[in-house]
């Protein structure tokens, strides 16, 4: 898998897989970052931690847009995010345990084929 794709493409779809890796490997960057900054000690985030936190959030929007375009949804579904409490948890539900649409889509090739 090409890495500038994965990461900052709108464009394609992505399995579960390469999507909790993803997710586990940003969330062991922020962790470690913020145990060398000092961070969890003192409870506020530090420049680096933000800056981190800033600099992915597109890569954050490109995989989760490349996973909804996988159920076969625009990527606009993103904004569900932002219902209070019922949004975080359907988009969880959706990209990260419903499997994709078998075969193509108006998004792309299956990405298990």
């Amino acid at each position: 898998m090409d890495m500038k794709w994965f990461l900052f493409s709108f464009e394609g779809r992505i399995n579960r897989q390469p999507y909790w890796l993803y997710w586990l490997a940003w969330f062991v960057l922020i962790s470690v970052v913020q145990s060398l900054t000092g961070d969890w000690a003192s409870g506020q985030a530090s420049m680096p931690t933000t800056l981190i936190a800033i600099i992915t959030i597109w890569t954050n929007l490109a995989v989760q847009a490349k996973r909804w375009h996988d159920t076969d949804r625009s990527a606009w579904w993103i904004l569900i995010g932002l219902v209070p409490i019922i949004g975080p948890l359907w988009a969880l539900i959706v990209t990260g345990f419903f499997s994709g649409t078998k075969g193509d889509n108006r998004f792309g090739p299956d990405p298990l084929a």
